[in-house]
Formats: structure tokens, C-alpha cells, sequence
């Protein structure tokens, strides 16, 4: 048996974006569903703020969900299209005992953190853009108030302008309102935009990890250097952490 990811061991601090890159089947997927508990880990610890969650029933673990929430990657799957846009806000709220018009509250101002207006809680997801619905999932997730934020691929899916918006917004919330972002990517230019801390990921293991200025601009592993020089679409100078303009990179938008 071959483990999807071994020996990976990193904190998360408050206000903090950890980011765990890798190409497809690198095994960062898989620590983020760790992590949430969506898959059981076979072995080690997972410790948020001083208890070990890993070997809790399924009873205990319940009350400590609500601490660590998921954005998935394609928006458009994300929300059931036959809900109103509040009813999917508001669902966890409800179903950890929060009153209809408390939740109702809640709901409006994680849309407002999100930048959206509450009216939106009475719209159905296919009159929103794909950029305006991730923002809808990432104020799903807000307003269960947690410690941590878990973003599995939360932009690529979105169009490279709406990606800007998108990683924007996730380092205004977490200013705002001090949540841990894990951030998951394949994508090194994306890493570079929000990242503090850059963990690097092959075949299920750990093969660079750093601050972000560090581990871009200078990697020491072949396998950094191979995602780097890989990152499509435009050139990207990790020096200074901004984009050099050329012909591949005139559709870009960064902020």
C-alpha cells in the first residue's frame, strides 16, 4: 500500500495562509480532507488549539467541526441550484441549533464580508457569476465562525481577473476577521499572490517547505524549480513577486 501523503507535519497560526503545492496526485488534496476529517488518517496528529482531533468519534468530533470549514474548488457544483442562496448560507447555522432569524442575521453579514448584499440570500445560485458564487461559499463557511479556513483549489476554476478578486478577498477576511487559511494549489503563481508559508508536495511527501519570498525565489529542490519554470500562461518574476509582461501575460489581472 502506497500513502497519499506521509510525514507532513506544518502549523497554522491565526492570520495566517499556509499554502500546499504539488501537481495532481501530489497528495495536497489529500491533507486538506485530513485535516477537515473528510478521510481518516492512518497515523499521526491533527491538534487545533491544543486537542488532538484525530481519533475523536464521530459524536465528539461534531462540535469541533464548525472551527475548520472547506471551500471546494468549482463553485458551480458547490451550491444546490434548487436552494435559495440563504438556505445554503444558513444550513449549518441550523443544524448546530442556531433560531432561523439569528442564523438569518449571521448570514447577511458573512455576505456583506464577502462583498455581496444581503438581498442576495433570496436569489438561486444560477443568477450569480462563477466569481459571485465562490464568494457565496466562502461566506457559507464564514459564518460558522472558524479557526480555520480550508481553500482546496478556490480559484482555479475562475477566470484569471476573477481569481485576483477572489485571493483579494481571502486576505481582506483574513485581516478582518483572523482566520488560518490552508490554501491548496497547483499553481505557484497563485501561491505567490497570498501565501506567507509555501509547503512543496510530490508523491505524497514533503520535499520543500518555507516562507513564501524564500521557497520562490529561492528553491533549492529540483522539484520547486520544475513547477516554477512549469507555471503557465505568463512569466512571473519571484524576485518581487509581480508579473512580467509579455505575450502569454496580457489577459492577466493582478492587484
Amino acid at each position: 500500500m502506497v500513502a497519499a501523503a506521509a510525514e507532513v507535519s506544518f502549523a497554522l497560526r491565526r492570520r495566517e495562509i499556509v499554502g500546499i503545492v504539488g501537481e495532481s496526485g501530489s497528495g495536497k488534496s489529500t491533507v486538506a480532507r485530513c485535516v477537515m476529517r473528510l478521510i481518516e488518517p492512518s497515523s499521526g496528529e491533527i491538534v487545533l488549539q491544543g486537542t488532538d482531533i484525530t481519533g475523536l468519534s464521530r459524536a465528539a468530533l461534531t462540535p469541533m467541526r464548525k472551527r475548520i470549514q472547506i471551500i471546494f474548488q468549482d463553485p458551480y457544483r458547490s451550491l444546490n441550484p434548487r436552494r435559495k442562496v440563504g438556505d445554503s448560507v444558513m444550513e449549518g447555522l441550523l443544524n448546530y441549533g442556531t433560531s432561523y432569524d439569528q442564523a438569518l442575521k449571521q448570514a447577511a453579514r458573512a455576505m456583506e464580508l464577502v462583498g455581496l448584499p444581503a438581498e442576495a440570500l433570496e436569489r438561486y445560485p444560477h443568477q450569480f457569476s462563477g466569481g459571485q458564487r465562490q464568494r457565496i461559499c466562502i461566506a457559507r463557511a464564514l459564518v460558522m465562525e472558524p479557526d480555520i479556513l480550508v481553500a482546496d483549489e478556490a480559484v482555479s476554476a475562475l477566470d484569471v481577473s476573477v481569481q485576483a478578486q477572489v485571493l483579494e478577498l481571502l486576505e481582506e477576511i483574513r485581516e478582518r476577521v483572523g482566520v488560518g487559511v490552508l490554501f491548496i494549489t497547483h499553481d505557484l503563481r497563485v501561491a505567490a499572490q497570498i501565501c506567507d508559508t509555501i509547503i512543496v508536495m510530490k508523491k505524497g511527501l514533503v520535499v520543500e517547505a518555507g516562507p513564501a519570498a524564500q521557497v520562490l525565489a529561492e528553491p533549492k529542490e529540483e522539484y520547486t524549480q520544475r513547477l516554477i519554470t512549469a507555471a503557465p500562461g505568463r512569466h512571473w518574476d519571484f524576485q518581487n513577486f509581480r508579473p512580467v509582461a509579455d505575450s502569454t501575460s496580457k489577459q492577466f489581472t493582478t492587484h
